[in-house]
């Protein structure tokens, strides 16, 4: 996928344990660790409010996109069209 979460070396950079985090938000340590490993589809607009205003970032602080080889091939083939 072309989004990377990149949640983890926030967490490092802030010295803020994810477990913490987790409780501040509202959400379960299990949604959490899903996030950021990046083994989940979306992410709530809300969810994305709250640990911008916690750790004091931007969303793109949080998530990058990266070119893929099945992304470039996806936009080529619309490209062709």
């Amino acid at each position: 996928m072309p989004i990377r979460v990149t949640l983890d070396r926030l967490l490092a950079e802030r010295g803020v344990r994810a477990r913490d985090l987790a409780k501040q938000i509202g959400i379960t340590e299990a949604n959490l660790s899903l996030l950021r490993r990046g083994h989940v589809k979306g992410v709530r607009f809300d969810t994305l409010a709250a640990l911008c205003a916690l750790l004091q970032c931007q969303p793109g602080d949080i998530l990058a996109w990266q070119q893929d080889e099945e992304n470039e091939s996806h936009v080529s083939k619309e490209n062709a069209e």
